[in-house]
């Protein structure tokens, strides 16, 4: 079997963390379950380019039990778990090509090895697989079923894509499904953020000032969770409905610019570029900590402070410290990517038993209906979604209320008024 990781020696160490992260995850679980008697995806062909974290192994674990061929690259150069990804190849008999650390060019043939078996199916965590097949591989199109997308960021690609009609084939937008983005999104991405923050660092929280770019889903999280360890949190928006909605949260919402002297954190959580640039790092107070936890390094403008500085040094593990030439110090955090990965293990197991068991059921979904679909990205089904929130509840014990016969008359009348 065809795989490149770091050191097969790691296998047993990542098993036991891949088992660890399987407790958490009762709804990948059930589907797991299911997937192994039913086998709906018997044959098919599947290329996943994801964070290959041990919640990941769950995934992929889930898609072989379905039937599927998987093979399984990283989306990140910095978020592979090397233990991880030797347990998969020596455990679960799937290729992997991944490994933490990896030169942009290794990063791409990985993309180049997931995509050698001619996929039929796409899962993809930022859209790179899906725009190397359109832009390298046009002959392996016509293998392509459909694919799935995980990321805020791999979604605004591929409607970019749709819309300008060079779209192929069609996307189920995972990242839009509600047991995703409400719970994985905020939770996930606000508590593992300030994880790696911490990690990285060992800075107190409390008593500082953390300023967060991007008031969505994730920067609602790591607000709610740097003001839950005791900062006071700036908001920096250019969506006036976001920034207001930050205020009435309890936050001050400034530019940036006005900002940049008063964090001691920064976290960028946009999916746009140059969102902290050369004006910003100047104003900055001496030793302010950058870090960035939205899917791509372009939201820290890197090369600007780069151009400002006049030394930079490794000051710890992930720490890079760059003193400018006014001799101020910026240290930036996991070369600016994904800093809850780079420094931390990415979301607890158990937001990601969500994320991932929409996942499988989304391929699931295409292999059966792909015919039916036209060439454009598609949210996940309110049914799917739905039955993991119900199944989720269940594994936590929590039981709700149901609607009577009388009250779904009343919420489907029009006639019924006062």
């Amino acid at each position: 079997m065809d795989y490149d990781v770091k050191d097969m020696k790691l296998a047993d160490q990542g098993r036991m963390r891949i088992e660890w992260a399987e407790e958490s995850m009762p709804v990948l679980r059930l589907v797991q379950k299911r997937f192994a008697k039913e086998r709906p995806l018997a044959g098919v062909r599947i290329a996943a380019c994801l964070h290959v974290t041990t919640e990941t192994a769950s995934l992929v674990k889930t898609l072989k039990a379905g039937g599927a061929e998987v093979r399984l690259c990283a989306s990140n150069p910095l978020s592979t778990q090397d233990d991880v990804a030797a347990s998969l190849v020596q455990h679960e008999g799937i290729a992997v090509f991944a490994i933490k650390g990896e030169e942009n060019r290794t990063y791409y043939e990985h993309i180049e090895a997931a995509l050698a078996h001619k996929p039929q199916i796409t899962m993809d965590d930022g859209a790179d697989l899906v725009s190397t097949l359109h832009s390298k591989h046009k002959e392996l199109l016509m293998h392509v079923l459909g694919g799935t997308e995980e990321t805020t960021t791999g979604v605004i690609r591929l409607r970019s894509m749709a819309k300008k009609k060079v779209l192929r084939f069609p996307i189920v937008s995972v990242n839009d499904a509600e047991t995703k983005h409400l719970f994985d999104n905020r939770y996930g991405t606000g508590q593992s953020t300030l994880d790696g923050i911490v990690r990285g660092t060992n800075r107190l929280v409390a008593g500082s000032t953390v300023v967060v770019a991007g008031y969505g889903w994730c920067g609602r999280g790591v607000a709610m969770r740097a003001k839950g360890l005791g900062a006071d949190v700036i908001v920096t928006e250019v969506d006036p409905v976001k920034a207001i909605e930050a205020v009435m949260d309890g936050y001050r919402a400034m530019p940036m610019e006005h900002a940049a002297p008063l964090g001691d954190f920064f976290v960028t959580v946009t999916g746009n570029l140059k969102v902290l640039c050369e004006v910003h790092f100047a104003k900055m107070k001496d030793g302010a900590i950058v870090c960035n936890s939205g899917h791509f390094n372009v939201e820290i403008d890197i090369p600007a402070l780069e151009k400002l500085s006049r030394k930079k040094r490794t000051v710890r593990p992930g720490v890079e410290e760059y003193t400018l030439k006014n001799g101020k110090r910026i240290n930036l955090l996991g070369e600016g990517r994904l800093v809850n990965l780079a420094l931390a293990e990415g979301h607890p197991s158990s937001v990601m038993d969500m994320s991932f068991a929409n996942q499988a059921l989304s391929a699931e979904y295409i292999y059966k209906n792909h015919k039916k679909l036209d060439k454009k990205v598609y949210p996940v089904p309110a049914a799917i979604d739905k039955e993991i929130a119900r199944l989720k509840l269940a594994a936590m014990g929590v039981t709700i209320d149901r609607l009577t016969k009388e009250q779904e008359k009343y919420l489907a009348s029009w006639d019924i008024g006062t």
